[in-house]
């Protein structure tokens, strides 16, 4: 028995082809969406790649890209399925294929589904590839004359601007790196000698941040060296002055920009699984109420549509009876081909 069997006349298989036309062509724009957002994915990730380097932060904008344009593809022939299916000459040329497009539409929802589960996976793989990044960009902060290393301070420097934050954890990492330049240096300065020859590396630390770390939002001029000296400064409070520089790390800020991009397409990839089975039973039910049809040449006849031919459970043993029996016939070859001959 026919599982969810509809009955359909004319009228209403007429505005079930134009219904399914308008929600596949509605699926070929959320698959450009996709492939959209893939590449501003991606883009983002070039954008930060000194910061971040793991290729496998790529995999998603990569998978993003391929499913954006396969989304495109599957539902433009859809919708030409459904746009042909009332004129009997063009819809008989599709007919044959019909049945490979329904088992090919069933392995991209499962394709759909491993995507979104990577854009949730992901995420702790990106966290990870920032915290190892940042540390790494905030020690070569300095090396502007290094080759491989030339723009690392651009990049950071306008990261902690665009992103409003400082550091890695926060602005206390820029205490533990030396992120101004030799060159830059008096080394003539007794100053500046003497916090070198007291650090055990040879290294000038000090307690100041890039003015990147700056906030354009405090009411006085940004101090962004002696920190932690509140005498230094003319009423100053390192503890009250939240509005100096930045506190939130950069590490956080950009895993919050991250998390959010890959959440939001990861749910529009489910919305595109639940559009895509939408678009394929919809599909179902106008091909076989018009192969049910009892007269093809009169298209006023009434016909029963339905989503599979036999029940759930008929329609599983009879694909695993089929699997069965195509790996049987292997058995049996290998088992006669293993075999000693008889002497």
């Amino acid at each position: 028995m026919p599982l969810m069997p509809v009955k359909f006349t004319l009228q209403k298989r007429v505005k079930l082809a134009q219904g399914l036309w308008m929600l596949y062509w509605v699926s070929v724009i959320v698959g450009i969406l996709i492939f959209s957002l893939g590449i501003f994915f991606k883009v983002e990730l070039r954008k930060r790649s000194e910061m971040m380097d793991n290729n496998e932060s790529h995999l998603v904008p990569n998978l993003l890209i391929l499913v954006g344009l396969l989304t495109c593809g599957f539902n433009a022939f859809g919708g030409k399925v459904c746009h042909d299916s009332l004129d009997p000459m063009k819809y008989t040329k599709w007919k044959p294929m019909l049945k490979q497009y329904f088992m090919a539409g069933l392995g991209f929802n499962v394709v759909l589904l491993v995507v979104a589960l990577l854009c949730f996976l992901m995420q702790f793989s990106v966290y990870l590839t920032l915290a190892d990044g940042l540390k790494y960009s905030i020690r070569f902060y300095k090396d502007t004359d290094t080759p491989g290393r030339c723009f690392m301070k651009r990049t950071l420097d306008m990261t902690q601007i665009e992103f409003r934050c400082c550091g890695n954890n926060n602005f206390r990492d820029w205490f533990e790196v030396q992120w101004i330049s030799n060159r830059y240096l008096d080394m003539s300065n007794d100053e500046v000698k003497d916090r070198v020859l007291s650090n055990v590396e040879g290294k000038y630390l000090m307690d100041s941040v890039p003015f990147s770390c700056c906030n354009p939002g405090s009411p006085r001029p940004c101090i962004q060296h002696h920190l932690t000296n509140s005498s230094a400064h003319y009423d100053y409070d390192l503890r009250i002055e939240e509005l100096n520089i930045w506190t939130r790390g950069c590490r956080e800020a950009l895993f919050s920009y991250f998390s959010y991009m890959m959440n939001s397409i990861g749910a529009l990839v489910l919305f595109t699984i639940l559009l895509e089975s939408t678009d394929m039973a919809g599909l179902k039910y106008l091909t076989t109420s018009l192969e049910a049809m009892a007269d093809p040449e009169n298209p006023e006849c009434e016909s029963e549509g339905w989503l599979l031919e036999k029940s759930v459970k008929e329609t599983v043993a009879e694909a695993l009876g089929k699997v069965k029996a195509l790996v049987k016939p292997n058995q049996v070859q290998e088992g006669e081909e293993g075999a000693a001959p008889a002497t």
